[in-house]
């Protein structure tokens, strides 16, 4: 019945409703999406949207994480869109508690590890799959002050994406990153509104990105060729040409 089965975490809110409501628009695509405390949106979107299934995961609960590891053998998937983070630590890296480190740490990458993995192995057995990760600008340039332990755990993502890609290749399952620069969304909206200002005059088209022009792209690689794998796109108005 549907051409694509589509597992977005954080698909309930910010960017991950954008991306969520943009893809859950095709009646080729099954959409699952993962939600915490968004009960509202994600309720919303299922009553919207015959074709989505909201599946609740708390990325800082062990068991919670269980229960959906458990699940994705048989959802069937196709494409898996990693998007969920619990939060950003904004605070300079001199005055940062080393536990706060390990702690972002197991609740952010660890649990995004442990869903591809899953996901990978159903992917092997269908001998095909997408795996795309919501990564950030900020790893080819100047990170902003204050965003130390967000951008170290989205570079160990970027890392393992290529690593992701060489290992799987051969089984025509591929993995891509999109990496966007700051968007005004709930994850960041305790960063310094003067930082936002100046963010602002600073970048090339004087706007920032919106998720939905993010969630588009990520539409771009949900339907693209499989001859796109390893790549990182970066969405920051060509702040950085690499």
């Amino acid at each position: 019945m549907y051409s694509r089965r589509i597992l977005i975490t954080g698909g309930a809110s910010s960017l991950g409703e954008a991306i969520t409501r943009s893809l859950v628009r095709s009646s080729d695509n099954r959409v699952f999406f993962t939600y915490n405390r968004s009960l509202e949106a994600a309720t919303r979107i299922e009553h919207e949207f015959p074709q989505a299934k909201a599946l609740h995961c708390d990325f800082t609960d062990p068991e919670s994480l269980h229960l959906l590891l458990m699940q994705i053998p048989d959802l069937g998937l196709d494409v898996l869109i990693n998007n969920a983070w619990t939060g950003l630590i904004t605070k300079h890296f001199h005055k940062t508690e080393p536990a706060a480190f390990q702690t972002s740490f197991v609740h952010n990458v660890l649990p995004t590890v442990q869903i591809t993995q899953q996901a990978i192995l159903a992917f092997r057995k269908k001998k095909s799959g997408k795996i795309i990760n919501v990564l950030t600008s900020y790893l080819i340039n100047r990170p902003p002050t204050g965003l130390a332990e967000y951008v170290a755990n989205k570079a160990y993502l970027a890392s393992m994406s290529k690593s992701w890609c060489v290992e799987n290749a051969r089984h025509n399952i591929t993995s891509c990153c999109v990496s966007p620069s700051l968007m005004q969304t709930q994850l960041t909206s305790d960063v310094d509104e003067r930082v936002i200002a100046e963010m602002i005059e600073a970048h090339p088209l004087k706007a920032l990105i919106t998720p939905q022009e993010v969630a588009d792209t990520i539409e771009f690689l949900v339907r693209a060729s499989p001859h796109i794998n390893g790549a990182n796109i970066i969405m920051n108005g060509g702040a950085d040409v690499i």
